[in-house]
């Protein structure tokens, strides 16, 4: 924060610095990602939403769902329907709640995500391996 006088103090510039780079270091990754992942038709968010859908057997709820990838609600949704449009995941109303709509991988999604799961694993290796700049 800033000291009495609304200055930086060496602490909190250093805090600010590293804030900085993690936040580079994800945008170069998720760059990295979207790359690779674009000639099977994904992009990095899909991908997540895939891998955190085949970790689970049965669905989840899309709010649930959100919370874990790290989307807005509106976002979410937008890449939920373009996964549904392209057969890769179903969603239906959750059966233990109607009000709330529940997401889960299809066959052909599960296909997908096996084919490019070692791609994305050694976009993210390589990517957190390489130094600080």
């Amino acid at each position: 924060m800033a000291d009495m006088a609304g200055t930086d103090t060496k602490a909190d510039t250093a805090v600010v610095a590293e804030w900085r780079e993690i936040r580079a270091a994800h945008a170069r990754t998720m760059c990295e990602l979207d790359r690779e992942l674009n000639p099977y038709g994904l992009g990095a968010s899909d991908f997540e939403v895939l891998d955190v859908l085949v970790e689970v057997s049965g669905g989840m709820r899309v709010q649930e769902l959100a919370d874990r990838v790290c989307l807005s609600q509106s976002a979410l949704s937008r890449l939920v329907a373009r996964l549904e449009k392209n057969g890769l995941l179903n969603r239906g109303m959750c059966p233990e709640d109607r009000r709330g709509v529940s997401v889960c991988a299809t066959d052909a999604g599960r296909a997908v995500h096996r084919e490019v799961l070692p791609l994305q694993r050694a976009v993210l290796e390589r990517m957190i391996s390489q130094p600080v700049r």
